[in-house]
C-alpha cells in the first residue's frame, strides 16, 4: 500500500490526481506502474467535451521514489479501454 501512496502523492503534486492505478509490478531496478489520469477535466467540461484519460507509465526505484514517467496514450473516457502490456 505504501507504493500506491507514493504514486498517488507524486501525481497529485505534479500532474493530476490518479483516476486509477491499473498495475504495479516489481522488477530488478525497482517498480513499474501504470496509472490513468483524467486530463484537463475543467477545460473539457467547459467546452462540453468528453473527458480525456491519459495512461502513464511510472518508474520507481528500490526506495519507492519516482525516477521517471511518460504518457503512453490519450483517449476519450467513453472510448473502449486499450489493453496495456
Amino acid at each position: 500500500m505504501k507504493i500506491l501512496d507514493k504514486i498517488t502523492d507524486f501525481f497529485k503534486e505534479n500532474i493530476a490526481p490518479p483516476h486509477k492505478i491499473i498495475s504495479v509490478k516489481k522488477n530488478e531496478e525497482g517498480w513499474r506502474a501504470l496509472v490513468e489520469i483524467i486530463e484537463e477535466k475543467d477545460y473539457m467540461r467547459k467546452y462540453a467535451q468528453d473527458e480525456m484519460v491519459g495512461l502513464y507509465e511510472v518508474f520507481l526505484d528500490q526506495d519507492q521514489e519516482v525516477t521517471g514517467f511518460s504518457r503512453l496514450s490519450l483517449r476519450y473516457r467513453a472510448d473502449l479501454e486499450e489493453q496495456a502490456e
